[in-house]
């Protein structure tokens, strides 16, 4: 006995065609697409007046970072990390990370996504949560040795102990990534026994990349070489990587990376506000790389908000290339979703036969979402993640009619708010 969803819009295939259909889900795949499915089911959802779409994919963030939204803004990214964040999570503990995770993944799935890449610390607090909760994860330690072996040391007992966590929890839903902070942080030497693990155990790696003009300048005086071929140069590139930001890179790196298949993730939000720069978007998509989408962390952003994540991939292109065709908005949807799946080699971001059931419902009933002329072009352009009324993540309903069914959402705001005032 599965779901019925029934006489909903639904955003079908790679194409994203929109076409009037029930879709029947069975165990976590969906089974059957099509008008009038005579079909028994545990679970029938009416959608009439909404749209059904694929989960939306945040492929870059720092869920427990909720803890800190609003606690500093308007200032250098350096300075931001250094003179607030960094004192701020020196007195996080797991406890605060298990809660900070809790409220950021509820966030996440009120909003659509129904899978996420997070880099953090104690990260077995948010597999918990994950497990608990019911989204789709990629989780990984964020390591920095800062060149200093002992830390370095340090950082790897970290990662494997990670590693053998998710391993041990054998979950279909929550998957180990390498998690190395960015080139700027990280010793060569700790970067060649990344990719050397990652080759071992066939796990993927997720990095920070040349979001800001500084670091890229720290690391041509370092090692007299931009960040994409400082790795490049270590053997550290490949189709496994997931790279968060690419905003300056030279048309060198473009070629490098577009070379050695690496994903590339927009975070838009959080590179405004900033003042980080502009993806050149037009020369990566002209490469062939594959551009996924993400939140980057609500300290940064200020919100998990997948669906104005993509309003804004979508704007801040056009007006800085003065080009009104420039990141359309099936393009950007397409990253929301496809882009991300592909980066994570995960069989979803797409609804048809066969695909996972990671599926969300907007509610179109709506007057900001009327009248229904163009679909895509509403949710890119006219919704947010508070339109999204349904959230099914590996064929399992973890959201209906707004209500996370798997969670105490009064209790995680309350708790949340009791940690921030105490670190206070």
């Amino acid at each position: 006995m599965g779901i019925l969803i029934k006489n909903g819009r639904v955003i079908y295939g790679e194409n994203l065609d929109i076409i009037n259909a029930d879709i029947y889900i069975e165990g976590n795949r969906i089974a059957k697409v099509g008008k009038g499915l005579k079909l028994s089911a545990e679970y029938v959802i009416d959608a009439n007046g909404k749209v059904i779409s694929p989960g939306f994919i945040n492929a870059h963030t720092h869920s427990p970072m909720v803890l800190l939204r609003g606690l500093a803004d308007d200032l250098p990214l350096m300075e931001w990390l250094r003179n607030y964040v960094w004192p701020v999570e020196k007195k996080l503990t797991s406890k605060h990370i298990y809660w900070g995770a809790l409220l950021g993944i509820l966030e996440m799935i009120k909003g659509g996504t129904t899978t996420f890449v997070d880099m953090y610390f104690h990260m077995k607090e948010v597999a918990k949560v994950v497990e608990k909760i019911g989204i789709r994860a990629y989780l990984s330690y964020g390591m920095v040795d800062l060149g200093d072996e002992e830390k370095r040391n340090v950082e790897i007992k970290e990662t494997l102990g990670l590693l053998e966590f998710i391993n041990k929890l054998d979950s279909p839903r929550i998957e180990f990534l390498f998690g190395p902070h960015a080139p700027y942080t990280c010793s060569p030497e700790l970067l060649k026994w990344v990719r050397e693990k990652a080759n071992e155990t066939g796990k993927m790696i997720t990095i920070h990349l040349n979001e800001t003009k500084s670091e890229v300048q720290d690391i041509k005086e370092k090692h007299g070489m931009t960040p994409v071929e400082f790795l490049d140069e270590l053997g550290f590139l490949g189709d496994d990587i997931i790279a968060a930001h690419g905003v300056w890179l030279t048309d060198k790196e473009i070629e490098i990376l577009a070379k050695r298949r690496v994903t590339i993730v927009h975070n838009p939000a959080s590179n405004m506000k900033l003042s980080s720069g502009v993806m050149p978007i037009e020369k990566l998509l002209k490469a062939g790389i594959n551009i996924a989408l993400g939140t980057d962390g609500a300290a940064s952003n200020n919100n998990l908000d997948m669906v104005e994540e993509m309003k804004l991939a979508a704007l801040v292109h056009k007006v800085h290339t003065l080009n009104p065709t420039i990141t359309d908005a099936e393009s950007v949807f397409k990253m929301a979703a496809q882009n991300g799946a592909r980066a994570l080699r995960l069989n979803a971001g797409v609804i048809k036969e066969g695909a996972l059931a990671d599926v969300v419902i907007f509610d179109f009933n709506k007057p900001h979402l009327r009248p229904i002329t163009n679909v895509i072009s509403h949710i890119v352009y006219s919704a947010n993640g508070n339109d999204v009324e349904t959230t099914i993540v590996d064929g399992k309903i973890v959201m209906l009619d707004q209500e996370v069914l798997t969670v105490d959402e009064e209790k995680a705001l309350d708790k949340v708010q009791k940690i921030v005032d105490e670190l206070r």
